[in-house]
């Protein structure tokens, strides 16, 4: 099928900004030669890190998320909030952060688009290796209750299908990683550019000179 109208920003309204998202409003052209407004949340981007150790565990974190008002069992993570910091410099230190550990070896796992229908958001997927503990930083807010277990990656596997891994990203990070694990996938290199990173919210803090440690952005 013939896909060839473009589809064109005429005029763009921010509505409300806070310290980790955005939301505003654009005015796009539509087949037809009408326009339709859609509202985009705006958001940074984030990073999380599948780290698998030599006994085939994953690094798993146990956080609150007020949004569905309960503990999820995720990968450690966090926000690109560093304007245009590298992706795999964000995830070595959420590693180190969330969970006490670096990695030696490093590969890419997968890129997502979390909720294409109203949200900027891509997160991009690594996977880490040949791991050691590494001291952690003091935590804050909700990490400071953060939960942490090594999962074996078929058990982890298979809390994702029982339903009691439901964060996104780390259901696409275990089981792309278990494929990989399996043979049956290749991860990519870490320097493949990630083309989905969002990069309006980043610019606009950027361009106010505000940074992470001056308005403490939570992940």
């Amino acid at each position: 099928m013939s896909q060839s109208h473009e589809f064109e920003v005429v005029d763009s309204q921010l509505l409300h900004d806070a310290p980790i998202i955005a939301l505003r409003r654009d005015r796009v052209t539509m087949p037809g030669g009408t326009t339709a407004h859609r509202e985009i949340v705006e958001h940074f981007g984030a990073v999380a890190v599948v780290a698998l150790d030599a006994q085939g565990r994953v690094a798993m974190v146990e956080q609150y998320r007020h949004s569905v008002k309960r503990r999820l069992w995720e990968l450690p993570a966090g926000l690109l909030d560093f304007y245009q910091e590298d992706e795999l410099a964000t995830a070595k230190r959420e590693l180190q952060e969330e969970a006490g550990l670096a990695a030696d070896s490093w590969a890419l796992l997968v890129d997502l688009v979390t909720s294409p229908g109203f949200a900027e958001e891509a997160v991009r997927v690594f996977l880490a290796r040949d791991l050691r503990e590494v001291e952690r930083p003091e935590a804050h807010d909700e990490e400071a209750d953060m939960g942490f277990a090594w999962v074996p990656l078929d058990e982890a596997r298979a809390m994702v299908m029982r339903g009691e891994i439901v964060n996104s990203i780390a259901v696409s990070g275990i089981l792309s990683a278990s494929e990989v694990v399996a043979g049956r996938a290749q991860p990519r290199e870490t320097s493949v550019a990630f083309e989905l990173r969002p990069s309006s919210l980043a610019y606009r803090r950027h361009a106010e000179g505000i940074t992470p440690d001056m308005k403490k952005i939570p992940r």
